[in-house]
């Protein structure tokens, strides 16, 4: 009970000068509330990385990419050198990270590469920008090496970094989806209807109808359709909704009960004492939606980062290709511009991120009693 009486202890303070609003029927600010919170939880709504892509591409993606990824790094000759072992040789082994890295960079990068011409169009360049810089110079310069152009060969580069960065995403897509299933969930838990005792007997009415001060039945197994103090009956309330407690509490006359909770063991006959904003439900909502937007900010914030890292990796590369071009190395002047815009890819921060927003999301339950 102690986060109930947490939850009651926030909602008075945020309610008090709402009670004007009392007539307005408590699903309809539901669905205001899961409406409201949409572009929220759609981290980065002004420029969406992800638009038109559920999270089960980013998860297929990731999985095949990771697959494919495996050999291109088995067989790279780098890596062979590095740790001091020689993959399995046998006619056209030598084409095989060139031949599974480029369908990484089609397959898992073209998320990537859509995600930066929409950040581009709308000049806001940021984290998708920054990772297709960097996917399609490795690329360029992993295929100008396997022509013979180049001595440098990254194509296990262009595969990790494309798997890893999928697995970012997908992380972040999925806590995304689980905010925006959180607000659905909480509005599904109010019955559609409710029955209301009246002078001629028991009437079924539409939530929105009910008034603080009706009297409503609440039958064995059915929910609660507001928030309420029980005239009569006995009945076990379920409560994990607020409390996360798996036993159900006893309900007497005189104790209070919550709208979206369920009863079971017996019928109540309850006085309703809040409806629309004033509802503990209500109030979960508006704390949900509170904490999706703090993950809303942590996003903008790691967009602004990548696209200035962008422009200094742009720059540096100019830089680069500049000196090496002048002092005469033309060759190692490509090479190591490619270098220097393939590491300023943000490995850490594509994953730091979706980590971030996924953890950063409390449960229901945290965020009442706290």
């Amino acid at each position: 009970m102690a986060c109930f009486n947490a939850l009651a202890t926030k909602l008075d303070m945020e309610t008090d000068s709402k009670h004007e609003h009392s007539g307005h029927g408590t699903r309809d600010h539901m669905q205001m509330h899961q409406a409201e919170a949409r572009p929220n939880v759609q981290a980065h709504s002004g420029h969406n990385h992800h638009a038109g892509h559920p999270v089960a591409v980013f998860r297929d993606k990731f999985w095949l990419s990771l697959t494919l990824t495996i050999p291109v790094v088995v067989w790279s000759s780098e890596v062979q050198h590095w740790l001091g072992y020689r993959a399995p040789s046998f006619p056209g082994s030598r084409l095989i990270p060139a031949i599974l890295g480029t369908i990484v960079f089609a397959y898992g990068g073209s998320v990537f590469i859509q995600g930066a011409r929409r950040e581009l169009s709308g000049r806001q360049p940021g984290m998708m920008t920054l990772i297709s810089l960097a996917i399609v110079v490795a690329f360029t310069a992993s295929l100008a090496a396997t022509l013979g152009v180049f001595q440098v060969d990254v194509w296990w580069e262009l595969a990790t970094l494309i798997s890893v960065m999928l697995l970012g995403h997908w992380l972040e897509m999925n806590a995304t989806a689980q905010a925006q299933g959180a607000l659905g969930a909480l509005a599904a838990l109010l019955p559609d209807s409710a029955e209301r005792v009246a002078e001629s007997g028991i009437e079924k009415v539409p939530l929105a109808e009910l008034r603080v001060g009706d009297v409503v039945l609440v039958r064995p197994g059915s929910r609660v359709p507001a928030d309420g103090t029980v005239l009569e009956g006995t009945a076990d309330v379920d409560e994990s909704l607020l409390t996360g407690e798996s036993q159900p509490i006893s309900k007497a006359p005189g104790a209070s009960v919550v709208g979206g909770t369920v009863a079971a063991g017996g019928s109540l006959r309850v006085r309703v004492r809040a409806v629309g904003e004033q509802t503990a439900l209500s109030g979960i909502m508006r704390l949900v939606a509170a904490a999706q937007a703090s993950g809303s900010r942590a996003q903008a914030l790691a967009d602004r980062a990548a696209a200035l890292l962008f422009y200094i990796a742009v720059a540096s590369g100019t830089m680069t290709v500049a000196y090496w071009w002048l002092a005469g190395d033309r060759q190692h002047a490509l090479i190591r511009a490619a270098s220097v815009l393939v590491i300023a890819c943000p490995h850490a921060l594509g994953l730091a991120i979706p980590w971030l927003l996924r953890f950063q999301r409390p449960s229901a339950r945290e965020m009442v009693c706290s």
